[in-house]
């Protein structure tokens, strides 16, 4: 049944990016309809990338750190507004690291994964939407890209978040797999890596360092994950 759902999906969305901007749009379940209020909860963890030491992609003196955490507190804001409960991993600008005392290794980045991965089995979530900003050499990339892992369920998140931002920045790309993603190969729940565009990309940073077009970024991700829950559930 599940791969109807997902070969049904695929097909319109087949249909959508082949139409010019604007001329095909999913019926988003607007926040607090009917529809909405009849979803069973589901805790989503919100993975707000790097931090601390960690500051990530960066370009003119900005950090994909602060990018990351700016629209997950949003992010959160806008779920638990919705009743959909949510969980954010930091609230400051710390590294997650510094609080892995049980992973036995050396490496920083590594502990920093596992202790992203650890949130995940400590808690009874449903889903991971962890943050991320991109960047490039060629300074004309932009746009966002959703990475999903090996699955149904979390190709079909990466479609309704990717389809949503799509539409709140005009582009009309698809989501990939993110075959070399850590936290993709080892979280069990759907999880998605939602990069919402390229720091190298003047037109992008502008959107990214901007607080209402951070909020437009964040209620795109939101309305995906609505979306995804309606379809789902």
């Amino acid at each position: 049944m599940f791969r109807k759902i997902i070969m049904s999906f695929l097909a319109l969305w087949l249909a959508a990016v082949s139409q010019p901007i604007g001329a095909f749009a999913w019926p988003l379940i607007p926040a607090g309809s009917k529809q909405d209020w009849a979803l069973p909860t589901t805790v989503v963890i919100i993975d707000a990338g790097h931090g601390g030491i960690d500051g990530g992609a960066s370009a003119a003196e900005i950090l994909e750190k602060d990018i990351n955490l700016a629209v997950a507190r949003k992010l959160y804001f806008i779920l638990r507004s919705q009743n959909i409960p949510a969980v954010l991993n930091r609230t400051g600008d710390y590294a997650l690291s510094d609080d892995n005392r049980w992973h036995i290794t050396r490496s920083r980045h590594r502990k920093d994964l596992s202790q992203r991965r650890q949130l995940t089995q400590e808690i009874d979530s449903e889903l991971l939407v962890s943050l991320h900003v991109n960047w490039s050499k060629k300074s004309s990339k932009k746009g966002p890209l959703v990475l999903h892992q090996n699955s149904g369920e979390s190709s079909l998140l990466a479609f309704c978040i990717q389809d949503a931002l799509n539409r709140q920045q005009n582009t009309a790309f698809l989501p990939r797999e993110g075959k070399p993603f850590y936290l993709l190969k080892r979280i069990e729940e759907p999880a998605v890596i939602v990069e919402m565009g390229f720091i190298s990309s003047e037109h992008d940073r502008t959107m990214l360092t901007d607080p209402k077009r951070q909020m437009e970024v964040a209620e795109a991700i939101a309305s995906g994950i609505r979306q995804y829950k309606w379809i789902v559930h």
